[in-house]
């Protein structure tokens, strides 16, 4: 699985089965999910992703623990989604 895989609108689930929002953003280490327009977002880590099947994002962890886990606020330092592009500048 790759972040640059991802796209917004895409539903998140947890290993429960359980809906936990939908995919607003896309980060190069975490995702940042609706939750509902009264529960605001969460800021979930790539490590929490299982896998991702037909627009489904599945977690590796309940829906209930995702949202008591503090991914309320944003992780710390610069978090920019790396580009598919080949880097044609790098020598080898």
């Amino acid at each position: 699985m790759r972040m640059t895989d991802l796209r917004a609108g895409w539903v998140v689930l947890g290993n429960d089965g359980r809906r936990l929002g939908s995919i607003r953003e896309v980060s190069q280490n975490y995702v940042l999910v609706s939750t509902g327009p009264f529960s605001g977002d969460l800021h979930v880590p790539a490590s929490a992703i299982a896998n991702i099947e037909h627009e489904l994002v599945h977690l590796n962890i309940a829906t209930r623990d995702a949202e008591s886990m503090g991914w309320e606020q944003p992780p710390r330092g610069e978090d920019v989604l790396e580009s598919n592009e080949p880097d044609l500048h790098r020598h080898v």
